[in-house]
């Protein structure tokens, strides 16, 4: 597909869910590398977590912040507020957007769907309006691997039919995809879609697995396997998350008219994954040898005694695996870094955050 570059200096760049896992670590790399940006950030810091991870990240990027080039300013709001939406696109004229915002998981979806309708859905609508009427270069927006649902074929191609979701998490990230098509074709809007693959790290979301996984054997508890172990996971770390990012921001599907003389959509989906399915027993091995290693468990702790595999849960599939070959031919870009070295980062950042 042919691209427009885009510098990442001297451009207004607004991310959405800034104070997020993703976002954050982003907002940080742009600060770091950029140079005459204003980032403007927006987060409604919800408690669907521990807001003081939120906080502490926000902290981190207003360090960055004090040593960047680039300026940066935080919204607390939500992207399903319409008029605060127009407002900050109306004054700050961002021409770069980064949606990041979003309801995330699968399972508590299943209990809590208004969430997901009022931010997936609503908040991204608002988000793709406001691009509609101004001036925007790129849209870059989270989708998910959960799209593929049950899909047998592996790896997940972005090329698949993805038509058969098994969570409503899952059908509003497969929505967005189709809202931005729509609004691409209609309004000549270039957007990308990212299909982010179980993305862990420091600082990340305690519900993820790892996470809460460490938190209930510090206290001792037991940690359900499901699917008795048999599951495989494309684990993504977030430093290769953003490279991909970042990347994909600097290249937007170039704007170009059809033999109708109306627009080619200027849309893509891309795949974010590490390539290299991980078996979850052994994924939980790495995490328990990574959590003795940093001490934030004992070396003599009996992990067997605090395990036990359970059925596969609602909404859950037994493997993901990204086929990310698109991704490496249209920016150069492939997932490098490997479980060991992630869950290690992860565990040393544990012991300092929670143990130190």
């Amino acid at each position: 597909m042919k691209r427009t570059t885009i510098s990442m200096d001297n451009v207004k760049i607004l991310v959405t869910g800034a104070a997020g896992f993703i976002g954050a670590n982003l907002v940080l790399r742009l600060l770091r590398e950029t140079g005459g940006s204003a980032i403007i950030g927006i987060d409604n810091l919800n408690d669907y977590y521990d807001v003081n991870l939120k906080h502490y990240r926000l902290g981190l990027i207003e360090e960055a912040a004090k040593e960047s080039k680039s300026t940066w300013q935080f919204i607390k709001g939500s992207i399903a507020d319409k008029a605060l939406i127009d407002k900050i696109f109306s004054e700050d004229k961002p021409s770069v957007v980064v949606n990041l915002a979003a309801q995330a998981g699968v399972r508590y979806s299943i209990d809590h769907p208004d969430v997901y309708i009022e931010s997936n859905l609503i908040g991204f609508y608002n988000i793709l309006e406001a691009c509609r009427h101004n001036p925007v270069e790129h849209l870059v927006y989270a989708s998910s691997s959960s799209v593929y649902g049950g899909n047998k074929k592996v790896p997940f191609s972005v090329e698949d039919k993805v038509d058969n979701p098994v969570s409503l998490y899952a059908a509003t990230k497969k929505s967005n995809e189709l809202l931005a098509h729509a609004y691409s074709k209609l309004y000549n809007i270039p957007s990308t879609g990212l299909r982010f693959f179980t993305v862990y790290g420091p600082a990340g979301r305690p519900d993820m697995f790892y996470y809460s996984a460490t938190q209930k054997l510090v206290r001792g508890d037991t940690i359900q396997i499901f699917n008795y172990g048999n599951c495989k996971r494309d684990f993504t770390y977030v430093d290769d998350i953003v490279e991909g990012v970042i990347r994909v921001m600097q290249g937007a599907p170039q704007k170009e008219t059809g033999e109708d003389g109306l627009p080619i959509p200027p849309y893509a989906v891309y795949n974010i994954g590490g390539g290299q399915p991980e078996n979850l027993l052994d994924y939980i091995s790495t995490l328990q040898e990574e959590l003795v290693r940093a001490g934030v468990l004992p070396q003599d702790y009996d992990f067997e005694e605090h395990r036990e595999l359970v059925g596969m849960q609602p909404g859950d599939v037994p493997v993901t695996f990204a086929d990310s070959t698109a991704l490496e031919r249209d920016y150069g870009f492939t997932p490098k870094i490997g479980i060991r070295e992630g869950l290690r980062a992860f565990a040393e950042w544990y012991k300092e955050y929670y143990q130190a």
